[in-house]
């Protein structure tokens, strides 16, 4: 039997979904495309929609999904300035997987542990 990681003419799917998931790695990405998928947001919306999230991890992680082609961001030259952030075709093509993700949460969720609370940022240092 043929090892198909050896052989030149295949693609290596392990190391393509490797690529896969890391293109989705990060704490909040997920989050952040599954909101983007019901609709545009602001980033300030964002921000408020995602507890425990700092203004400059949102900021990260919103570039790097720009950057991959997952997220569009628009600005509007208004005063104060406006900037619209939706989800893009490609990361749309993710709408099935999040769909069977709802499905499966809704099976198995209630069997889940609940985690506890997260924290809104940092805690400042006392004293």
């Amino acid at each position: 039997m043929k090892n198909q990681t050896n052989d030149l003419d295949k693609v290596n799917m392990h190391e393509e979904m490797r690529r896969a998931f890391a293109l989705l790695s990060g704490k909040w990405k997920l989050e952040i495309l599954w909101l983007l998928n019901q609709r545009i947001h602001r980033f300030g919306e964002l921000r408020r929609a995602i507890p425990g999230i700092t203004q400059h991890m949102l900021t990260a992680q919103l570039r790097e999904l720009e950057a991959d082609g997952l997220v569009s961001r628009t600005v509007f030259a208004e005063v104060p300035p406006r900037v619209d952030y939706e989800i893009t075709l490609k990361a749309r093509g993710l709408g099935p997987t999040m769909d069977a993700l709802t499905q499966w949460w809704q099976k198995y969720g209630a069997t889940v542990p609940p985690k506890k609370s997260i924290s809104q940022g940092r805690k400042a240092k006392a004293g």
